[in-house]
């Protein structure tokens, strides 16, 4: 019928709705303004005119209906007419929400223009100068943020400035704008120690190390308390930049700050340095009894070191400053320092033999997002007391949140199988997971060293030689074929070939080092074998390497030092089965 009298009944639709969304816009905004202005004082008019309201309104109306460009036209022009900043903000959100990273610095743009001394337009346009990645273009309203402010405050923006950059792509370029922005800066000891920092962290990032180790020094001049200066100089430690140790530890020796020495400890960490981390530990938790952080990394070395009662102790003390909410119904998820806390503490009462304590100080975790490996080491518990199957249901009925969260309880499963010495169970569960998982490079890995624990060797080699195939960088595939070859004594010019190559992957790596070692041992070469042990044992003193260095002292007489290493790595890990049997082996032996 609409049709026939000559109508679109589709666009007449369309045009009611617009219609009544215009109405009911107007009702609201009109409802709004009344509602919110105070009948005693009167009137409130607004500055728009009836041009503008119109313009701003149909501007909403386009951006419900989801025509973002004609709302972004409109709302930007009313802007432009009105000079608000509300409408220009509104005009960036408008296109921020479409997508449109140009649409969003026009307007950006235009709101610096008509307002220069406006903070909000200038971090606005700066933002999306960041988000488009025009680093050359963020010069200006760099300067412009930081003019503004009072010394004092200058140098906090200034160590914040870093933190903008990280995302950007060209990490040199945005350290020349930063330099360039900071040069006067860099001048003063009111703001140049922040200055060099900022500079020297952006260097860093630009993987110009020697430049930014340049501008530590250089804000070291300046002062040398200065915080910034110090944790760029933590950033900056490693063995080709001994300067920058050198910087911590002076540094440390007088007033330092907590979180510098808090800082220094951690990056101590990643190359395992752990009495040097002990001992940062010990003088801050001294120093600064509540400085809550310490405690826990205090408490984990102790435990990790078989220093049980301290661990306890430090553990405990961590929970007493960091206690958890009493009303867990507002935010039911625990901390991950607090869920480490009572791991840690179980583990504490388990090594003790205090099965139920152990139990006791897991069920304090409540919502933890680590339920897995909250219920791994209660599954290990269980396992400890005679109830396998109940300590497998335990992680098999983890709640599967994540896609990967199915192979993890998988590998979760086998890892609680092979500590409970269930090899052959620990093997089935391994193929059917594989079977699952075919591409699964880890997955495979284990199911090799699995047939090795079976004596399966034709298995395990193949299985490694399918990992090396699929994923030729997987240094632990060549390391565990070339050991198991020395281990038999056979094949030994494959065995070292192939331990090289791990070698050539992972450099310095101890247990690949223990590997070299043990085909040197077989092929008659003890002095060169006891070399490579002792390097590798001090590098990362190990059970595992315990055995092998106290089996080649003791084949070449030294039984003295063979016993002195064997009690050393007993200490490390008293359950570890290599450590056990040889010492069973050798020392039964008339």
């Amino acid at each position: 019928m609409w049709e026939y009298v000559g109508l679109d009944y589709y666009g007449l639709m369309s045009r009611i709705h617009r219609l009544f969304a215009l109405t009911l816009v107007a009702t609201c905004i009109c409802g709004a303004a009344r509602a919110a202005t105070p009948k005693a004082e009167g009137p409130n008019n607004s500055n728009l005119d009836g041009e503008l309201f119109y313009e701003v309104l149909v501007s909403e109306i386009e951006s419900v209906a989801g025509d973002a460009g004609s709302a972004f036209g409109l709302m930007l022009n009313a802007a432009r007419k009105s000079n608000s900043p509300k409408l220009y903000e509104r005009a960036i959100e408008i296109a921020y929400r479409a997508r449109s990273g140009e649409a969003a610095l026009e307007a950006a743009q235009a709101w610096a223009r008509a307002m220069p001394s406006s903070k909000d337009a200038n971090r606005y346009h700066f933002q999306m100068l960041l988000g488009l990645n025009k680093i050359a273009e963020t010069q200006e309203p760099l300067k412009r943020e930081l003019v503004s402010l009072a010394p004092s405050e200058r140098a906090q923006a200034i160590s914040l400035l870093p933190r903008y950059f990280t995302r950007t792509t060209d990490k040199k370029l945005a350290a020349k704008v930063v330099e360039k922005v900071l040069l006067a800066d860099t001048l003063t000891r009111t703001t140049g120690p922040a200055a060099w920092a900022a500079i020297g962290t952006m260097r860093l990032q630009a993987e110009d190390t020697q430049g930014a180790l340049e501008a530590a020094q250089r804000g070291l001049a300046l002062d040398g308390e200065s915080e910034d200066v110090m944790l760029l100089a933590v950033a900056l430690i490693s063995p080709k930049t001994p300067q920058a140790e050198a910087m911590v530890r002076k540094y440390l020796a007088g007033k330092p700050l907590p979180e510098v020495r808090m800082a220094y400890a951690r990056s101590l960490l990643n190359a395992q340095r752990y009495p040097e981390i002990y001992a940062q530990m010990l003088q801050l938790t001294a120093q600064t009894p509540d400085y809550v952080e310490a405690w826990l990394l205090r408490g984990s070395i102790e435990l990790q070191d078989g220093k049980l009662a301290p661990a306890e102790a430090s553990l405990k003390t961590y929970v007493a400053l960091n206690p958890p909410p009493a009303d867990t119904s507002q935010n039911p998820t625990m901390g991950r320092g607090l869920v480490q806390a009572y791991l840690a503490l179980s583990q504490v009462a388990e090594q003790g033999q205090r099965l139920d304590d152990a139990k006791a100080y897991l069920d304090h975790i409540v919502g933890s997002r680590d339920e897995l490996r909250v219920q791994k080491r209660y599954a290990a518990i269980l396992a400890r007391q005679g109830k396998l199957a109940e300590a497998r249901a335990a992680i098999r009925d983890v709640a599967e949140l994540q896609s990967t969260d199915a192979l993890d309880k998988l590998n979760a499963e086998a890892q609680l199988l092979r500590d409970n010495h269930e090899y052959a169970a620990a093997h089935q569960l391994l193929v059917e997971a594989s079977a699952r998982y075919p591409n699964d490079t880890e997955l495979v890995y284990d199911l090799a060293m699995m047939a090795e624990k079976l004596g399966k060797s034709d298995e395990m080699e193949q299985l490694l030689r399918r990992v090396i195939d699929s994923k030729p960088d997987y240094h632990h595939a060549y390391n565990a074929l070339g050991y198991s070859l020395a281990d038999r004594n056979i094949r030994l010019p494959e065995a070292r070939q192939l331990i090289q190559q791990a070698l050539k992957i992972a450099p310095d790596d101890p247990f690949i080092m223990d590997s070299l070692a043990w085909v040197e041992f077989r092929s008659g070469n003890s002095t060169e074998a006891i070399r490579l042990l002792q390097g590798a044992f001090q590098a990362r003193p190990d059970a595992e390497i315990a055995a092998h260095l106290g089996e080649v002292l003791w084949s070449v007489g030294q039984k003295d030092q063979a016993s002195a290493i064997w009690k050393e790595g007993s200490g490390l890990n008293p359950q570890n089965e290599t450590l056990r049997d040889t010492m069973q082996r050798l020392r039964g032996k008339p």
